[in-house]
Order: structure tokens, then sequence, then C-alpha cells
């Protein structure tokens, strides 16, 4: 795999502050049921990189400071911890709302049949992978028989109670471009993916959120081996928003690796670009949420792609436009 942060460290990206701290995203660990081409973190079944209790106890420490307000579960597949329920299950307790990173494939595995129950009876907010409303563009992404294992999760979640009318469980739905090009105007791709989804399958979503593919691990070496990384590169700096610089994720967010180190967020984090407090990196064992505020945000060039268009996030476009 082509390295590419030799690409991006030299760059003229604005320099960031920290705002306060509202949402810990933490990543379990890399292994995963699905093997997808824009993997920004090259999970796979074959991966084996998890979480310790350790780990997992220095989390639930952090979120009993009280001043967090929402716990992001990443992986891989983050339900394949064998730590996932009990992490939800303290979260919860301490008043935290708990976001589930799932591929929906998930749902359908082996000893996880009743995972949805699961997720529905703690209130988890489920943010679910589905790159097209087609099989053949989402089984050409993620793999034969992708998208009709995904569509079985969705009808699981509907039936629980997931995006009904006067319902509070949110099920989002997460867009990634198939290439090295930006994603369509959320608001747009959101009502015909509703459209198509509802008059096919009869399944219903509370919002698509579109994050840009970040050119960085499995992707950003896809694009290097097919000598499109600088007009990718290029595409990202003159869509670049000022507007979106305001708002990116990194502010409010930290990014937790299965080894317990904090970054400024999950990409930095596959980047090996730690958050530094007075010029040092730190475990989640070692922090306040106090020392966090103002704190600068570690930069490179591929922070054009959360600002590029109507930029990117973990909660989709940051703009109407």
């Amino acid at each position: 795999m082509h390295a590419t942060l030799p690409l991006l460290i030299n760059t003229d990206f604005p320099p960031l502050k920290r705002a306060p701290l509202k949402t810990l995203q933490v990543n379990l660990g890399y292994r995963c049921n699905q093997q997808c081409l824009h993997c920004h973190v090259d999970a796979s079944p074959r991966r084996t990189e998890e979480m310790s209790a350790d780990n997992i106890e220095a989390v639930i420490k952090l979120l009993s400071s009280g001043a967090i307000e929402k716990l992001d579960l990443t992986g891989g597949a983050p339900e394949l911890h064998p730590q996932f329920r009990n992490l939800v299950e303290h979260a919860r307790a301490l008043g935290v709302h708990v976001i589930d990173r799932c591929n929906l494939t998930i749902l359908s595995e082996p000893g996880q049949q009743d995972l949805a129950v699961f997720l529905a009876s703690h209130q988890v907010e489920v943010v679910a992978s589905l790159p097209c409303y087609t099989a053949e563009n989402v089984d050409g992404q993620r793999g034969k028989g992708v998208f009709s294992a995904s569509i079985a999760g969705i009808k699981k979640l509907n039936e629980l109670g997931y995006a009904q009318p006067h319902s509070d469980l949110l099920l989002n739905l997460v867009y990634n471009p198939g290439g090295a090009f930006l994603p369509p105007a959320q608001d747009q791709l959101e009502s015909d993916y509703k459209q198509k989804l509802a008059e096919e399958f009869d399944i219903a979503f509370n919002h698509l959120f579109t994050i840009t593919n970040m050119p960085i691990k499995r992707f950003g070496s896809t694009l290097i081996s097919k000598g499109e990384f600088e007009s990718y590169m290029q595409l990202l700096k003159s869509s670049c928003s000022a507007e979106n610089i305001k708002t990116v994720m990194c502010r409010e967010l930290i990014s937790v690796d299965w080894q317990g180190n904090v970054f400024d967020c999950d990409f930095n984090q596959l980047l090996d670009l730690p958050l530094l407090i007075n010029g040092e990196k730190k475990h989640i064992s070692e922090i306040s949420v106090e020392q966090l505020d103002n704190n600068e945000i570690v930069i490179a060039d591929h922070c054009y792609g959360c600002t590029a268009g109507q930029g990117s996030s973990c909660g989709g476009a940051l703009s109407a436009g």
C-alpha cells in the first residue's frame, strides 16, 4: 500500500483551534465483516486489532466527567468487539447519547441476530453505510450480496421503530462517492434515496449523510496507483469553502484509536498524527476535558476533504450548498 502522509504533511490549510468537547469518537478495532475500497481505516475480516479492557475503562472514566454529550463508536465493525454492548450500557447509564457506525450486514452475522433489538432497547442512534440505492452499485463497491443484506438490516430496524413516525429511534444512512469525485448535493440525494427505497423496498430512514472520500489509506493508495492523487487533491483544494472551516468536526470531537491514543479526528488517527497537548501526544487515560479547550488542532492537506463543496463530517455535509 502506498503511503499518503508524505504527500499531505506540507500544507497551507489554515490553523484551527478547539471549541469545548462534545463528542468522543472511539475506534474499537479494525476487524470487520466487510472489506470496502473507500475504507479509510483499511478494515477487513483479517484484522485482529481491538481495544483492551483497560482502555474501555478509560473511555468510561472520561465519559463520567459529565461534559461529553455523544459517544460515537466506530471500527471496523464496532459491534464485533466483545465489550461493545457493555460500553453502550455504561454510556447510556451516564446519560450519554450513543452512535453506532453500523454497516447493516452485521445485523445478520452469526451471533449478532439480537443486535438490532439491543440497539433499539438502548436508544442507540444507528448511522449505517449504504453507498447507493441500487444493488449493482453497492455490491460493486462492497461485495456480492451486501445490498440485499443491507436492505434486510434496514427492514429489521424499521420493524423495531427506527425511522418511524413518532419514534425517537434514529436511523441515518451514509453515502460515500464511488471514486475520485465529490458527493452530490446532500438534500437532493437524500430525497432520491428516500423515494427509491420507499418505492422499491418499503423502507425508511431519517437522514442521509454525504461524506467525502479522504485521500488516505486504501483509497489514497488507489489514487496513487491510478495516477489520480494530485488531481483529486486539486479538486478538494479548489472546492474549499471558508465557511466550512468554521464548523469542521474536529473542533468539538476527539478520536481515540484501539490502543487508547488520542487524535483530533479519525483521519488523523489513520495517518498517525496524534493530538498534541503542550507538544506531547496523549493517551485517553492522561487527558481531561478542560485540557482540550482552545488546543491547537493538528492539520495536513487531507483537511481540505472536510471543507470541499458542502463540507464533510461524520454527521454529513456542513453547509446547505
